[in-house]
């Protein structure tokens, strides 16, 4: 009798797979969260390996701040057109434009937080109960608190404190009338094991996560990006630098790093030395000790 052993990459990429198809099994309407960025795009890969032959079930999920890297937009429709499935985008600027939300004023002015508002408007326009995410809990210490399935009360809001138990890989999909719930089959995946996998199925990413030149300036210790929302404050200089990007966000709050890594290969070896979060780099994060927890439990991703 032989027995078949899988490596740590298997084992998660069986976990993930699992996940997704309880999703399929229990939800009526459920989406992929997809923003272009490497998690969601793992996420959508593994899709299409757990649902194989057949298309991938779910439509993708976009909440739009209107203040993206242009790549990652270009991205996003590139394999939605690839994949044939529908795609659905939540505008932040629409929900700015009807009075929904107000826009921030000011140096460090962001739409993170108005995506909350968005997503939600978005998730109930179109009847979903589940939206799958890419958050992973090695990211933050908010995100380490979630499990497989998170539940959403009528308002969207996650109470950290009150999630139902996960025993034996049992997962309860269960909601009343107006809740929801997001799904985040690749919470056990650190960075590392992202890019392990990126490099072992040669899975095609945006440019942005690879070393290039790029004009930038240094703000709160980050390289951030120069776009046409980027205003420059007294002794602030723009500069070309060699850089790339651990995680996508808005192109307003997601500092890159100096880098030589222009091949996959090369980032996992960089990844390997790092002692610091890839979202150490995002000003959204530097707001406060709670910033992320405080966003999630009134909806966020």
């Amino acid at each position: 009798m032989s027995t078949y052993y899988l490596n740590y990459l298997e084992e998660l990429e069986s976990e993930a797979i699992f996940i997704l198809r309880e999703v399929w099994a229990q939800f009526q309407n459920p989406v992929i969260l997809f923003s272009g960025g490497k998690d969601s795009i793992l996420v959508t890969h593994l899709a299409k390996k757990a649902f194989h032959p057949a298309k991938i079930p779910f439509a993708l999920m976009h909440v739009d701040t209107g203040h993206n890297f242009p790549e990652a937009i270009q991205f996003r429709d590139d394999i939605v057109e690839k994949l044939g499935v529908n795609l659905i985008v939540g505008s932040v600027q629409k929900s700015i434009d009807t009075g929904r939300v107000a826009e921030e004023k000011g140096k460090n002015a962001t739409r993170n937080a108005l995506q909350i508002t968005t997503l939600l408007d978005t998730i109930e326009e179109h009847k979903i109960d589940c939206a799958i995410g890419g958050g992973r809990r090695d990211e933050e210490k908010a995100r380490a608190k979630e499990r497989f399935f998170s539940h959403r009360d009528e308002f969207g809001q996650w109470d950290p404190k009150n999630q139902r138990p996960e025993l034996w890989n049992l997962l309860n999909g269960k909601y009343f009338e107006g809740e929801h719930f997001r799904a985040f089959p690749i919470s056990n995946w650190t960075e590392m094991d992202v890019w392990n996998y990126l490099t072992k199925e040669n899975i095609e990413i945006p440019s942005l996560y690879l070393a290039h030149e790029r004009e930038v300036v240094k703000r709160n210790g980050s390289w951030i990006p120069n776009s046409d929302y980027l205003v420059l404050e007294p002794k602030e200089e723009i500069v070309t630098k060699k850089i790339r990007f651990r995680t996508l966000g808005d192109i307003t709050i997601t500092g890159g790093i100096e880098s030589d890594a222009d091949t996959m290969e090369k980032i996992v070896e960089e990844v390997s030395t790092m002692r610091e979060t890839e979202r150490g780099n995002r000003s959204d994060d530097k707001r406060s000790e709670t910033a992320m927890e405080d966003r999630k439990k009134d909806g966020y991703f």
